[in-house]
């Protein structure tokens, strides 16, 4: 029998600075917070300073109706992935992928209000736990996870905030617009653009990143700000929309002691304003861990310990680990244990330790651990989740919109397409006019040029080359440019669309618009030197033909850059694969080959360039041009054997093959990426 004492550790919960009054039993109740006790007393006005409530009162209104406190409730939450065999005849065996239990049967409750930390070596099981709870874990999982009695839902992601490990930030943009293109996008229309602004401005300074607003994030490549900065920008990014649920995986890893401390004590803050917090964290320092309302400890994916923080060395004690040093931080003892190591313990409880007395491995450790955490804490878990909704103080009678009875984005389709596009013109000027790209295609340009130079319009065959490689370059450099955009913006993808912030469509207009003006402007510049210096045509209609041509040629080439980098995701591979269809394209778009076997003669037809090729030639030659095929004699251009074996009747057609070309194309890789992103 366990002690009374230790009969509450798990259904007693921290009583926090906040307490949770409704004013009526409605679905609308009202959450009245006092102000947090932290060290960088981050609190947001709009729901705790009445007289700046007062002075913005629109906007803090609108964000005060949104916070909606949330109960978040697990029970016996488990998941598994397939892992192959690792016997070393995996190919002989007949199930050669096994289950890998990664959860094993984690139940607990946070309350708004409430700082959950879960603790944990590495592997154990955390982050998947975390991503479970923010409604991000693919696949199925077993258990249950509810919110406020309700199951995830889209509502519910827009006001969920997920700060990932890694800080998946634009590193061009300077802290300042970072946030502020980020109120734009998920704050509601209700608020005009100025509110927008405004608030974003107020998190720089509630985050204590005021001093570095107007400087770049930067990156591992990138000077910028730090990485305790970048982590709060971070966090600022999920604050903004006030959020009723903060998950957070490991937003003190990397940092020092101090930096820790501050962006621990801002979450502490965030939830005293009356959000639910659960968090990730490695190894915290006894003053973090004392920051903590409960946690949750893992050991190879099972609980050992779930709930109230301050009572974790209690209940351990109570079942025989208790540490030979009163002074050791309570987390690095926690963390030894999740290890299996037990060497530090002081044998307290003898009639405990004696059915373990042989057994001191890490495994049994382990293996104990997890069976007392069934045996005494697993039904007062199952308990307290179960007693939960008659608690009259949590206002668990909040309800979430119902499908329909609120839009699913924050804002228009026109305004997502605005903010993004010029979002994307400012992170990715840099790369668009860069002085290598450009050195790139004029000094291509004048050595083509000078290589072409005033060619003689007898000399049918060079001009006739010239063409041929216009098609071939801008359908090569467009094309490899293209590969790279979704791939590089898969992470910023996959981050901004699982917090619902704007559309898939929106996005990738956004992103098509932003890289018109670079890839129409070199191509122009590029024409516009090399076809005059090469001595072909010189009419301002024939060269305006040659130049639409080109521009179509490149639109074309982008977007199967764009296609194939949206199918595969991955750069190399796409590389690749571009290569070897580019190398089709040239050998089979009517230059090198004029007599090309009828059963692979299809192949030309699936080629941009060789359409392109044709209509540049039957731009540049009509059946009055001539050339002087021998001595004093002239022939038709026309009848020049690689232009006649070419064909250049029903230019439309080609025109036709190109126009479907360029929105198959598009619209392929519109398709790939909607199906490879999460949902």
């Amino acid at each position: 029998m366990m002690p009374p004492a230790e009969q509450e550790i798990i259904s007693s919960r921290p009583q926090p600075n906040n307490v949770f009054a409704a004013t009526n039993r409605s679905e609308n109740m009202a959450v009245h917070a006092q102000p947090p006790v932290s060290a960088s007393n981050n609190v947001n006005p709009c729901l705790d300073d009445p007289q700046q409530m007062r002075e913005t009162q629109g906007r803090c209104s609108i964000l005060r109706e949104s916070l909606r406190p949330v109960t978040l409730k697990f029970e016996e939450v488990g998941y598994s992935i397939k892992v192959v065999n690792t016997d070393g005849n995996w190919w002989k065996s007949p199930e050669a992928k096994l289950d890998r239990v990664i959860l094993g049967g984690v139940t607990g409750v946070v309350r708004p209000g409430e700082l959950l930390a879960m603790l944990g070596p590495s592997g154990s099981g955390k982050t998947t736990l975390l991503t479970a709870l923010a409604g991000r874990l693919p696949g199925k999982f077993s258990g249950s996870i509810t919110y406020n009695g309700q199951p995830f839902s889209g509502y519910l992601k827009r006001k969920t905030g997920f700060v990932t490990q890694d800080d998946v930030l634009y590193p061009h943009l300077t802290v300042l617009e970072t946030l502020t293109y980020t109120a734009l996008l998920r704050l509601p229309s209700k608020l005009t653009k100025e509110e927008k602004i405004e608030q974003a401005e107020l998190v720089i300074m509630e985050l204590g990143l005021t001093r570095c607003s107007n400087s770049i994030v930067g990156n591992a490549l990138l000077r910028g700000i730090s990485g305790g900065e970048r982590k709060r920008v971070s966090i600022g990014q999920e604050m903004l929309v006030n959020p009723s649920l903060l998950l957070l995986d490991e937003p003190t890893s990397g940092l020092d002691s101090t930096t820790a401390q501050r962006i621990v004590a801002t979450l502490r803050g965030l939830a005293r304003g009356g959000r639910t917090v659960i968090t990730t964290i490695h190894q915290p320092s006894s003053r973090l861990y004392k920051m903590f309302d409960k946690v949750v400890v893992l050991s190879d994916g099972c609980p050992i310990y779930s709930g109230n923080a301050g009572r974790a060395m209690e209940y351990f004690g109570s079942i025989g680990f208790k540490p030979g040093d009163d002074l050791i931080n309570p987390a690095d003892f926690l963390l030894d244990l999740a290890n299996g190591v037990a060497s530090d313990v002081k044998q307290c409880n003898q009639q405990e330790n004696q059915g373990r007395a042989e057994q001191d491995d890490k495994s049994s450790t382990k293996q104990y651990l997890i069976a007392s955490y069934k045996k005494n804490l697993h039904d007062l878990l199952t308990t307290e989740t179960k007693e939960n909704y008659k608690d009259q103080k949590i206002p668990m009678q909040i309800k979430f919109p119902s499908r329909g009875s609120e839009e699913q984005w924050t804002t228009t389709w026109w305004e997502q397409f605005k903010v993004l596009l010029q979002r994307g013109l400012k992170e990715r000027k840099h790369e668009s006019y860069s002085g290598l790209r450009i050195f790139q295609v004029m000094s291509v340009s004048i050595l083509s040029g000078l290589l072409w130079w005033h060619s003689n319009p007898s000399h049918i065959q060079d001009q006739v080359g010239l063409l041929f490689f216009f098609s071939i370059f801008w359908g090569f450099f467009p094309l490899f440019n293209a590969i790279f955009t979704f791939p590089q913006e898969r992470p910023m993808l996959i981050k901004e669309r699982s917090s619902g912030m704007y559309r898939l469509s929106s996005y990738y207009f956004a992103r098509i618009a932003g890289d018109l003006p670079m890839e129409l402007v070199l191509p122009t510049i590029f024409v516009a030197i090399t076809y005059w210096m090469g001595g072909l045509k010189p009419s301002p209609l024939n060269f305006i033909l040659t130049l639409f041509i080109i521009l179509f040629n490149v639109l074309v080439s982008q977007g199967l850059g764009l296609a194939l980098g949206a199918i595969l995701m991955d750069v190399k591979q796409a590389t690749t694969l571009a290569s070897v269809t580019m190398l089709v394209f040239l050998l089979a778009g009517g230059y090198y080959i004029q007599h090309i076997p009828r059963f692979i003669a299809w192949l030309k037809y699936t080629s941009f360039s060789h359409y392109c090729y044709k209509l540049l030639v039957g731009v540049q030659y009509t059946d009055k041009d001539f050339y002087e095929c021998g001595f004093g004699k002239q022939c038709k251009v026309l009848e020049f054997p690689p232009i006649e074996q070419l064909g250049l009747s029903y230019k439309g057609w080609d025109v036709f093959a190109l126009i479907l070309m360029l929105v198959g194309y598009r619209l392929l890789a519109y398709l790939a990426l909607k199906n490879g992103l999460p949902r």
